[in-house]
């Protein structure tokens, strides 16, 4: 054997770049033996959503298997937009996934240092980079597969078919999203990629919701609205494309659902994820090396002086150590592409938010004084729903987001209830100003009454104090100092017990103002008086709850961070 081939036949393969991987995740799920709280928590919130994923999608599909010609298309078409949707977070998730296992891993050192082959370090990277960017959409697939294969009654054959197109649907936007990263990060250095990556996720997930808000598929449901048979059949066709891997997979699930097999289709998958895997394997060839020698350089910051300088004139009022401690708060959340990147997402979130109720048919016939005013009194539920969520991104981390540097915040003479103070209303007073634009914008779309108008203000006016408060006390008892992405924190099991406590505050507070305010309506469209007495005595009630649902949780904060400190 010649010194050559002896060296080729030493070299690290597949399994044993991957090997420490999986040791990773065995020696983590053996260190996490006993938390059988938090386990317990996760899989009934996954197990809820899954079910009730499942029974929603069962009943649409079901509905539409039992449509005459045009059930089965619109079956398709649903399920078309579905896999749309699924193929564009996978692609994204890859994209950004990528560019920390091809690049920013911390043990990419020893690897590329080592005598390892180049096609093995591609593929154990590209089998991670699709691990890590795939797992949720598997999990979020597998109640739509099995709603589809219910509806229609289908046998195993359905079901090893969806799991033989599964794979190649994961793959492709896996090997896609990788070349994408490798010949960015071939133009800008690696940390500049990250903030560009991050920016353009947020960019095009923003425009994904814009645009499907904007094609009103709720349209679809009223046949009836559409001028001509033909005007509905082009609706149908929605963004979906022919040549797109999604649409591939569809027809051949549709195909298989009604006796109709497609394998083409499957065969189309297939040689597509092994034709986009070989392409991507070539450019990692020539490009790889350059590409992680880049990934060495770091991005130069400015010194933003002037705006510094601004920033403390702007808040001078507040005395020194709070204004400094404001500050900092700021250039925390502004120094992190993936933290103001968010406000782009919550931009569009609110305008999706708003033209939903917009496009509500509140002014045709039919539509009584009463029921034009719970509509109104159920805004402040979805309204809190999304107050609770902006809450979770942006408040929730708030402690976490110190990172290794909390030790030496603490070690400075700061009172704590400065530093309490400073956390709680950097995140309040931006979630106050949404709520009131979103109370009032939608108040004012609705043409409500000034009472409902005034109660649904004032009740998002606690409602954010009390969120704010849950989310600083939660995010103070669980906090996650060791986590490299800000956007893992809300993620966490803390952030899971925010969420389900923030909902269930919420749907408390609409408990208790529901009995005053019916009893008020039903008055008024009785033409009789409005019974006082219990109005006031049931709101008092609502807000009697917020602002101990706000005091309580300041101090469990107040003494979670007292704790962080000994």
């Amino acid at each position: 054997m010649s010194s050559t081939s002896e060296v080729a036949w030493r070299q690290p393969g597949l399994v044993v770049l991957v090997a420490p991987k999986l040791y990773a995740v065995r020696a983590r799920l053996r260190s996490r033996r006993g938390q059988w709280a938090r386990l317990l928590v996760f899989g009934a919130a996954g197990a809820a959503f899954w079910l009730l994923a499942y029974h929603a999608l069962y009943r649409v599909v079901r509905y539409f298997a039992q449509i005459e010609e045009i059930g089965a298309l619109l079956a398709g078409k649903l399920l078309s937009l579905l896999l749309l949707t699924f193929a564009a977070i996978l692609l994204l998730s890859n994209v950004i996934a990528a560019l920390s296992s091809f690049f920013l891993a911390k043990d990419l050192d020893i690897v590329v240092a080592a005598p390892s082959d180049w096609l093995a370090l591609y593929g154990a990277r590209l089998l991670e980079t699709g691990i890590h960017s795939s797992w949720m959409v598997v999990l979020m697939c597998l109640p739509v597969l099995a709603a589809y294969g219910s509806a229609y009654q289908a046998d195993w054959s359905f079901y090893l078919l969806a799991a033989a197109g599964l794979l190649p649907f994961l793959a492709v936007p896996a090997a896609v999203g990788s070349a994408i990263t490798l010949l960015l990060v071939n133009v800008f250095p690696a940390r500049r990629t990250r903030d560009i990556l991050g920016t353009i996720a947020v960019l095009a997930a923003g425009g994904v919701a814009l645009l499907f808000r904007l094609a009103r598929p709720e349209r679809l449901a009223r046949p009836e609205g559409f001028d001509s048979l033909v005007d509905f059949i082009g609706a149908l066709q929605g963004p979906v494309h022919p040549a797109m891997p999604s649409e591939w997979l569809s027809r051949a699930l549709m195909g298989e659902l009604r006796g109709q097999g497609d394998l083409f289709s499957l065969a189309l998958l297939w040689a597509t994820a092994a034709a986009v895997s070989v392409l991507g394997a070539w450019l990692h060839e020539r490009l790889y090396m350059r590409g992680f020698s880049k990934a060495q350089e770091s991005a130069s910051v400015a010194s933003g002086r002037k705006s510094r300088s601004s920033l403390s004139l702007l808040l001078r009022p507040l005395g020194t150590v709070r204004r400094h401690l404001v500050a900092k708060e700021l250039r925390l959340f502004f120094r992190d592409t993936t933290q103001w990147s968010q406000l782009v997402l919550l931009g569009v979130m609110v305008v999706v938010y708003v033209l939903n109720v917009k496009l509500l048919p509140l002014g045709g016939d039919g539509v009584t004084f009463f029921i034009a005013n719970v509509v109104p009194f159920l805004n402040i539920a979805l309204a809190g729903f999304v107050l609770t969520s902006v809450a979770a991104r942006f408040v929730f981390p708030a402690v976490s987001l110190e990172g290794r540097s909390w030790w030496l915040v603490r070690s400075a003479p700061l009172p704590i209830q400065d530093l309490l103070w400073a956390k709680f209303w950097t995140g309040t007073v931006p979630l106050l100003a949404l709520a009131l634009v979103i109370g009032t914008v939608t108040n004012t779309l609705l043409q409500v009454t000034a009472f409902m108008f005034v109660l649904s203000v004032m009740t998002l006016a606690l409602l954010t104090l009390a969120v704010a408060a849950l989310a600083l006390a939660l995010g103070s008892a669980y906090p996650r100092f060791e986590v490299e992405n800000a956007a893992q924190i809300p993620t966490s099991f803390g952030g899971l017990v925010f969420m389900m406590a923030a909902v269930a505050l919420v749907a408390l507070v609409i408990a208790v103002e529901a009995g005053p305010v019916y009893s008020y309506l039903a008055s008024r469209a009785a033409g009789r008086s409005a019974p006082l007495a219990e109005v006031t005595v049931g709101l008092g009630a609502a807000a009697l709850i917020l602002v101990s649902a706000t005091l309580f949780p300041l101090r469990l904060a107040h003494q979670s961070l007292e704790r962080l400190e000994h």
